[in-house]
């Protein structure tokens, strides 16, 4: 039976790139018939055409094809700020390493293997087109609330940056190398450190150190600094002088364990103070709370 698409007010979309798509007849029938439109285009140039006027939930595409490869036609999308987000499923009838390897560098996330079992080909597709879904939503759900995220990897390279703050680095100078933080942010790296920062257009920006991300990473809290807006929050909140402690520690990156330690009481016991303290703030998130509190408990 086939495996339903995710659930959406719209049919998530497929473009199916291949040199001989009738030979893809079965595959593209399930995917219909499994909640997807799908699109077909016979080689790389088409392809690239057509994401010129429709951007998919997901691509299957043929790793060796006449005229542009399925792999220079990977690299170009992901070369692409508003197509590199698309999931790319490689399909193909060579299986040998090396050809595996180049499928993955040039920004594929899967790989299968002809000829197709449509209902593999389906299962990997809903979880890499949900997977997809759900990192834009995280990601655009960051600028909506008014804050940036940065992840900086081990070599203090920008990683990623969600769209408002890619536009507040870029107000904030030029970095010594490209790559790398505005210079005007040197220090945050250490574990723990906030510093404020202005903009050549004047925002006042408050730039927190949350600690360790997934694969190594370092993530940066970017916020706009209110004069007195945090102050204002926290004295209204009327904490109380051990939910404090437990928000300043917060603020300073520290996990439920790590405050735990420095405080000398259980998890259990820091994870119900920040349910009061998020309650009285009226934050609903951890990263919420330290942005709140990074320019008022330093």
């Amino acid at each position: 039976m086939p495996t339903p698409a995710p659930p959406d007010t719209e049919r998530p979309v497929v473009l199916v790139v291949d040199d001989a798509p009738s030979s893809l007849g079965m595959l593209c029938d399930t995917l219909e018939s499994s909640g997807y439109t799908v699109l077909v285009a016979g080689d790389g140039e088409s392809a690239l055409q057509r994401l010129e006027l429709v951007v998919p939930d997901a691509i299957l595409l043929d790793g060796l094809m006449p005229g542009l490869s399925g792999f220079e036609t990977c690299r170009r999308i992901k070369a692409n700020a508003a197509l590199a987000h698309i999931p790319v499923l490689f399909m193909t009838g060579l299986s040998e390493t090396p050809h595996v390897v180049e499928g993955f560098e040039s920004g594929g996330v899967d790989y299968v293997v002809k000829p197709i079992r449509a209902q593999e080909v389906l299962a990997r597709l809903h979880t890499h087109a949900r997977n997809a879904r759900i990192t834009r939503m995280a990601r655009d759900a960051v600028d909506v609330a008014g804050m940036g995220v940065v992840l900086v990897d081990a070599h203090g390279r920008i990683a990623w940056r969600s769209p408002q703050a890619a536009l507040w680095l870029q107000g904030l100078g030029e970095p010594a190398a490209p790559g790398l933080l505005p210079a005007a942010l040197d220090g945050v790296l250490s574990p723990g450190a906030g510093i404020p920062a202005t903009t050549a257009e004047g925002a006042r920006l408050s730039v927190r150190n949350l600690g360790a991300a997934a694969l190594g990473e370092t993530m940066l809290l970017l916020a706009l600094r209110r004069e007195g807006g945090g102050a204002a929050r926290l004295a209204d909140a009327a904490l109380t002088p051990r939910e404090t402690e437990v928000l300043s520690w917060l603020a300073k990156g520290k996990t439920n364990r790590d405050i735990a330690d420095i405080l000398g009481m259980s998890p259990r016991t820091v994870n119900k103070h920040l349910e009061h303290i998020f309650e009285k703030l009226g934050v609903e998130t951890r990263a919420a709370a330290a942005a709140l509190a990074s320019g008022s408990l330093e």
